[in-house]
């Protein structure tokens, strides 16, 4: 296997394995420059924010950041805040009540969500989907859905709108979301089993009977290639190899865990745990991007109208009771932990990765934009303008990191229209886009 006869597309397979590589010297032709891939990544968290002890009080360059962002502090110059971007069609318009359905559906799309909990739902292709359809043909996902909720379909969730609109972020079509997945196993399954289906029942059963690791299966492999590649991508791949099991042996523990107590019993590989749940979701979607699975993800952290609590940091109360504090200042408190809480996860994806290297010794990071936000600004109020938006990584596509960036009360879309272009997508329109950003 020659340098020039290794394809980009090259995968370690065994009995139901099939691994995605990470993008080596070795894949390159001697005489040309790597080419990296530019990955698109979305994440959302909901109920908004405490927006004076989260957002930086000065425009420009990022310095000291206000509470909720401190955990964010190391890594000022790779993210920006961007302020005055608006979801106009998050508010009722008409429709009455259903904030939180809409701040949910409109997120990624800028859409106006028919009122409906039957089948006759309506929103419009979100901005994930646009970009998978142009950049989604070279990998083996065409994009990556990721949530820490169960699936909701149907049934009637928020004043009378459908809990499909509350429960997806990402839309293929006006009417159809792209369910996304809750279960490390079966996300894991996903990306590094034989199938692109969701779950490889009958593979995975059988690696599980022999307790063998999925690497196991591909070991003839990894020696065929490491034998046939220079040191530094010998490390590479070790190192790739290595987080691939790691994030294997976690979920395992998690489900040992859960089987010691059958009576709290959960879905084979959902932690128990929040954060470990949160924290083993952003290690796939480093991982799909790392080894080039897919180039376009969306997580939903939790849906928005959620009223999950959070003991671990000393907030019992359900988060979205507590977003309607009437200027409370114990409730404002306890939102301002949950919202640092979610800052955390955040600079753990932004740390994961920046320390992956890609193949001329930048960072992952550089090659990714990843948009982070809600679609509430203030919880109590239900306001949909002046969202909380960060925009991570971009610097080898020339974006500009480190600011606190004020757009003046445009459509959010306006962004996505820009990052679509950054990206190499010709796009004329999302949702309620009037124009294009290109100064990020």
């Amino acid at each position: 296997m020659t340098r020039s006869l290794i394809s980009r597309r090259s995968m370690l397979r065994g009995l139901g394995v099939a691994l995605s590589l990470p993008s080596l010297h070795s894949f390159a032709r001697p005489s040309a420059s790597p080419t990296i891939p530019f990955r698109l990544g979305f994440t959302y968290i909901p109920n908004g924010v405490i927006m004076d002890q989260w957002r930086p009080g000065k425009m420009g360059s990022l310095g000291k950041l206000p509470e909720s962002l401190s955990p964010l502090q190391n890594y000022t110059r790779d993210f920006q805040v961007l302020s005055g971007l608006n979801h106009a069609k998050a508010y009722s318009n008409g429709d009455g009540g259903g904030d939180h359905a809409r701040a949910n559906a409109t997120f990624l799309t800028g859409c106006q969500a028919r009122k409906t909990a039957g089948k006759d739902i309506e929103i419009g292709i979100s901005v994930d989907q646009i970009a998978a359809n142009a950049l989604g043909n070279d990998t083996k996902l065409r994009s990556l859905e990721l949530s820490c909720d169960g699936n909701r379909r149907s049934g009637k969730c928020d004043s009378g709108y459908s809990c499909a609109y509350q429960y997806n972020l990402s839309w293929k079509t006006k009417s159809l979301p792209m369910v996304p997945e809750s279960n490390p196993r079966l996300v894991f399954e996903r990306l590094f089993g034989q199938s692109s289906t969701p779950f490889d029942r009958k593979n995975q059963l059988k690696r599980k009977a022999l307790n063998k690791s999925i690497l196991d299966f591909a070991i003839d492999d990894v020696y065929s290639m490491q034998n046939k590649l220079g040191r530094d991508d010998q490390e590479k791949l070790s190192e790739y190899l290595t987080s691939v099991r790691e994030l294997e042996r976690r979920i395992e523990k998690d489900e040992r865990k859960e089987e010691t107590f059958p009576v709290m019993q959960s879905p084979d590989g959902i932690p128990g745990d929040y954060e470990t749940h949160l924290r083993m979701m952003f290690d796939m979607m480093a991982l799909a991007y790392q080894s080039d699975s897919t180039r376009v993800g969306s997580f939903l952290l939790a849906h928005d109208g959620s009223n999950r609590s959070f003991h671990e940091i000393g907030v019992p109360e359900g988060h979205h009771s507590l977003s309607h504090h009437r200027n409370d200042e114990e409730k404002i408190k306890k939102l301002a932990r949950i919202d640092k809480f979610y800052s955390e996860q955040f600079a753990y994806f932004v740390e994961k990765l920046s320390t992956i290297k890609e193949v001329d010794g930048s960072r992952l990071l550089d090659h990714c934009l990843i948009v982070s936000g809600s679609g509430i600004s203030d919880g109590n109020q239900h306001r949909h303008s002046d969202l909380p938006v960060l925009l991570a990584g971009g610097k080898a596509h020339g974006v500009r990191p480190g600011r606190h960036v004020d757009y003046h009360g445009v459509p959010m879309t306006n962004l996505y229209l820009g990052i679509l272009e950054r990206s190499g997508v010709q796009a004329s329109q999302v949702g309620d886009s009037t124009g294009l950003i290109t100064d990020f």
